[in-house]
């Protein structure tokens, strides 16, 4: 018996097969979940091309949906097509964050407001936006989870996307405050640094990847998302009943250590 079985889970951020939303794709399926993916613009053909790399139990292809979270009418859309196919929505995994060129690197006051906005709009308010979408669909044992990157301290390079994850932390939050009295949980995966696509675009990211594994108390592998995915499957199961509003951190300690 999975963890997830009979869940129906949407997961967002799929573009490649090292995208950290990948992991948990797999391990949701091999834990009895069923899924649907979202991706947009064109990234859309990408996660289109990596959803066959995936079946369902019955090896049924993964059905793949048009969702940008700056676009209501599509989560409105995909919240439609999922009544139809499911009639439910039991968790939703937000992996959706981009600023643009100005907001990360070396500069952290060149970002003018305008590509600011952009960043918290797709990194940070997105969250509101999934939930928006797919809550009038969830029932109490609803799970949001978000992956996150602790920002509690200031970051080499990270800047501005810095400033999106620490206001995606306080989305969570009143989110968790808002949907509590429906049952409904919204929590956060503080992931340690993992080589993807998204990783390979902030400057400076090999610092990261250079000191966590010799810092962090468990060690950490750059190459390994399976922690990462194990974490949200946990928390987008029935296994944390009264878990909301947290950060967990899957990051081998580094954030609890100093030096």
């Amino acid at each position: 018996m999975g963890l997830l079985d009979g869940k129906k889970i949407v997961i967002t951020g799929v573009l490649t097969d090292a995208s950290l939303a990948f992991g948990v794709a797999q391990l949701a399926l091999a834990e009895g979940a069923e899924i649907v993916l979202t991706g947009a613009g064109r990234a859309l053909k990408l996660t289109e091309r990596t959803a066959r790399k995936l079946a369902g139990p019955d090896g049924s292809p993964i059905d793949v949906f048009e969702l940008d979270v700056t676009v209501p009418a599509h989560g409105e859309a995909v919240r439609d097509a999922l009544a139809e196919k499911w009639g439910r929505v039991d968790g939703v995994l937000h992996a959706v964050g981009f600023a643009p060129e100005s907001c990360l690197g070396d500069d952290f006051m060149a970002a003018p407001w305008e590509d600011v906005a952009v960043a918290m709009h797709i990194s940070t308010y997105s969250l509101k936006a999934l939930a928006d979408a797919f809550v009038p669909l969830m029932s109490e044992g609803g799970s949001l989870v978000g992956l996150d990157f602790d920002n509690s301290q200031a970051w080499p390079a990270y800047n501005w996307m810095g400033v999106a994850k620490s206001a995606l932390q306080s989305v969570s939050r009143y989110l968790a405050k808002e949907l509590g009295p429906k049952g409904i949980r919204s929590n956060l995966v503080a992931a340690g640094p993992i080589r993807t696509m998204a990783a390979k675009s902030i400057p400076g990211f090999a610092l990261f990847e250079d000191t966590w594994d010799g810092r962090a108390p468990l060690g950490w592998d750059v190459n390994d998302s399976e922690p990462v995915a194990r974490a949200v499957i946990a928390l987008l199961s029935d296994w944390f009943p009264a878990t909301t509003g947290e950060v967990v951190h899957v990051d081998g300690g580094y954030h609890a250590v100093g030096a």
